[in-house]
């Protein structure tokens, strides 16, 4: 089942941010569970949130998922949201 992540950073976390998105990254790609993902962006243009499309059973595998991110581990971000996700067109 498709899961949609929406978290927002923290406000001022952008170091935080940029200090993990490697280990962010990695994680993304090594789990094997993310269909798509990307930053949200603030009205500058900045990183200052994420959007991450899960392929998992079920929420709790969505919500080990999102608790085991690096950006996570690391307080980046201030709200996360897992929402049950339909893909429609793409």
């Amino acid at each position: 089942m498709l899961y949609a992540l929406i978290c927002d950073d923290k406000p001022g976390a952008l170091d935080i941010r940029k200090a993990t998105r490697e280990a962010h990254l990695d994680y993304a790609r090594t789990t094997g569970v993310v269909t798509q993902a990307g930053p949200l962006l603030d009205a500058g243009g900045e990183m200052a949130g994420s959007l991450v499309i899960l392929d998992v059973p079920d929420l709790a595998a969505a919500e080990a998922w999102a608790a085991n991110d690096p950006y996570a581990a690391a307080g980046l971000f201030a709200s996360v949201a897992i929402r049950p996700w339909k893909k429609v067109i793409g």
